[in-house]
């Protein structure tokens, strides 16, 4: 079986990893994998995966670029063979889509965003993410949009949640030398108060604004006073960083604050963390960084919202909070900061329990390969 799957670009994020995750499997059980993207940092891991890339700049919205990419999908599918074309973003899906119906090919989609529907042409744009066979949601929060939006039955919307490489994300697998280095990079290395640890694009739906203005709540009555937030990501040149920068020196948090960029070693950087926050400000359709942080026995507070309702249990393995309801997230925060070990160690027990049985890279692969033999529909 030849599969070839569409993502724009190979930078970072979990619709990349989940398509690099794919071709791992793929490969494994001796089938070919193929990639249509612009590339990226993640080509390597691609290689690594067993997966080949072939650049195209998939990602372009203008009606022109979508046809011309549709014109050269349809050399590759013929050219190569390819039984199954997976669309993960939508203007590679229109050409996909238009390849597909061009060569009778199957064509799948995973509906990874919770996609804004303001006007019928945005509706219009939306809608080729739901004409996958099947359409893949990523939680059942987005199943019931895609089934409630496109009057899709039950059998055409088929919900694999994403997963943790529970081999990997596992605290026993990351080894003291490369938590000390992550540590060094970030300059923390005799830095001992604890981490509140936000892994994310810098950008206003994320909520590091949420999460600096908790710190400031948390700075005005002092208790826990020692801590320091660390924002992991970058704003792929927007400037929303600098204006971080500015709203956390306002706030009075220099010196409680570090903005350390990509990292490419996110198990060590939950390792050093003490809570892990997702305080996005929109629903997130699965919240992958929740359950890795989970799976690493880290407690979570996240939003209310979207996919983190499936993946955090709330009391147990983290805390949900009301989005942009500061002084709950502040409250969150000191309570997760004030665990005492006892505490801290049956939630972190909870934690991996709850991923390694429900949310598991292993599990995620083994259900899309069926979905592409043809059972899972």
């Amino acid at each position: 079986m030849t599969v070839l799957q569409l993502v724009p670009a190979l930078e970072s994020g979990g619709v990349e990893r989940g398509a690099i995750e794919i071709a791992q499997a793929l490969t494994a059980q001796g089938h070919r994998a193929l990639v249509a993207s612009k590339g990226g940092r993640l080509e390597p891991q691609l290689r690594r995966a067993g997966g080949e890339l072939i650049q195209i700049d998939i990602g372009s919205k203008s009606p022109f670029a979508i046809r011309r990419n549709a014109r050269e999908l349809e050399r590759i599918i013929v050219e190569e063979k390819v039984d199954i074309v997976h669309a993960r973003s939508r203007a590679p899906a229109w050409a996909g889509f238009r390849a597909c119906r061009a060569t009778n090919t199957r064509f799948v989609t995973t509906y990874h965003g919770v996609y804004g529907e303001k006007s019928w042409l945005k509706k219009r744009y939306n809608s080729v993410m739901a004409k996958g066979d099947p359409v893949i949601a990523p939680s059942e929060f987005v199943a019931e949009i895609v089934r409630e939006r496109y009057g899709l039955s039950e059998a055409q919307v088929v919900t694999i949640p994403r997963g943790a490489d529970i081999n990997s994300f596992a605290e026993e697998a990351v080894s003291t030398e490369r938590t000390i280095s992550l540590a060094q990079s970030w300059g923390v290395i005799e830095d001992a108060r604890p981490i509140i640890l936000l892994p994310g694009r810098l950008t206003s739906i994320k909520g590091q604004e949420d999460l600096i203005a908790a710190g400031r709540v948390l700075r005005a009555r002092g208790e826990p006073s020692d801590w320091q937030i660390v924002l992991v990501g970058d704003d792929g040149g927007s400037g929303y960083g600098a204006k971080l920068e500015a709203m956390a020196r306002e706030a009075g948090l220099v010196g409680h604050l570090r903005m350390v960029g990509h990292c490419a070693d996110m198990e060590a950087a939950y390792k050093l963390s003490a809570v892990v926050v997702t305080p996005s400000r929109v629903p997130e359709s699965f919240g992958r960084t929740a359950v890795e942080a989970q799976a690493m026995g880290r407690p979570v507070i996240a939003t209310a919202l979207g996919g983190a309702l499936e993946t955090v249990d709330h009391g147990k393995t983290g805390w949900l909070v009301a989005p942009g309801d500061i002084e709950a997230l502040a409250d969150a925060i000191a309570a997760a900061l004030t665990l005492d070990d006892s505490t801290r160690a049956h939630m972190s027990v909870a934690a991996r329990g709850r991923i390694r049985s429900m949310f598991t890279i292993t599990e995620m692969q083994r259900r899309t390969l069926e979905v592409y033999e043809g059972g899972g529909r």
